[in-house]
């Protein structure tokens, strides 16, 4: 298996083709214009600095272009980065196709629409299975394929409807330990609550917010959604079963200043921002640990407050004998 991006070691060249997440063009302290780069494959990410970068390099190396680039992994305080040697664009005999270096949900297309559309015969009131069945279908492609994020936390191909997966399989699991728990409200939540983000982002790669994602934001878009379909359906727009699904969506965030219109007014709603904020928080800190070695600290993680988390070493079951080698 030829060697990715995560695989080359500290001051290591290396020559591979990898895809361009991210070109930011930047103007460095002497006037001269750089790229900020973010570099991916399907093993993760490395940042690099393309340096002194002509009008035709900024017009060149966009996001979500394939490269062939030769390099040498580095750490530039504490963090890994890519010292860029030579850099090119894939040409059409060469690996070039950006999909096949995105990385991609731990599930199947097949798997993801298998396990929402079980939990969709879960969801009872028919003003809920309605919603959500009309909305999926209308954003159904973009659901299975899109990521949860640019960045953060499910940043990958089907990370949106993985993610989705994760917060029900939780809620099931809630939903049976506790009494007096509106299971068709909260997996219809758990269902539509970042479908906006089918609207908000622009696809699995070179991920970036569309216009109305900039301006709107998932939390909206899908209210807004959610009300226009309830009313070409006929349902009442002023009926509980209506207003409480709407609650689960704009209050998800759990907090304003967190993005929330409203905070969770109810106990399903209040489920859903908490298992919502705990996958989303598992995942950043398994991304950030994944790639150092075990007695390390991660790199600052933007979403969680900045915070290193620590890697632990293996504990050593003290009654565990240690092996004994063969004499010669």
């Amino acid at each position: 298996m030829a060697k990715q991006l995560m695989d080359i070691q500290l001051d290591e060249d290396f020559e591979m083709y990898v895809l361009l997440k991210d070109s930011t063009k930047r103007v460095a302290k002497n006037g001269k214009t750089f790229l900020s780069l973010v570099f991916q494959d399907k093993s993760g990410e490395i940042s690099g600095k393309y340096w002194d970068a002509s009008k035709e390099d900024v017009a060149r190396f966009t996001s979500g272009k394939v490269v062939l680039l030769k390099g040498k992994r580095e750490n530039y305080m504490n963090s890994p980065q890519i010292k860029i040697l030579a850099m090119r664009l894939a040409n059409n005999s060469e690996p070039h196709d950006p999909v096949n270096f995105v990385k991609r949900a731990g599930m199947s297309r097949d798997q993801m629409e298998e396990y929402i559309d079980q939990t969709i015969f879960e969801i009872t009131n028919a003003t809920y299975n309605r919603i959500v069945r009309s909305l999926l279908s209308k954003h159904a492609d973009a659901f299975y394929t899109f990521p949860a994020a640019k960045s953060n936390h499910h940043d990958f191909a089907g990370g949106l409807a993985f993610h989705t997966i994760s917060i029900l399989r939780q809620a099931h699991a809630i939903v049976s330990q506790y009494d007096g728990i509106n299971a068709p409200l909260l997996y219809a939540g758990a269902i539509l609550h970042d479908l906006g983000k089918t609207i908000e982002l622009s696809g699995p790669v070179a991920t970036e917010y569309t216009l109305a994602g900039n301006l709107l934001g998932h939390i909206s878009i899908m209210d807004a959604e959610i009300s226009e379909t309830a009313d070409k359906l006929g349902i009442d727009p002023e009926s509980q079963d209506l207003l409480l699904l709407r609650n689960m969506i704009l209050s998800h965030h759990g907090l304003l200043e967190y993005g929330s219109p409203e905070q969770p007014k109810i106990l399903e709603a209040e489920i859903l921002h908490h298992l919502d904020e705990l996958d989303a928080t598992i995942v950043m800190i398994q991304g950030a640990t994944k790639n150092i070695e075990p007695g390390q600290f991660s790199d600052r993680v933007f979403g969680l407050d900045n915070r290193r988390f620590y890697k632990p070493k293996k504990s050593v079951d003290p009654k565990q004998k240690p092996t004994q080698g063969k004499l010669l």
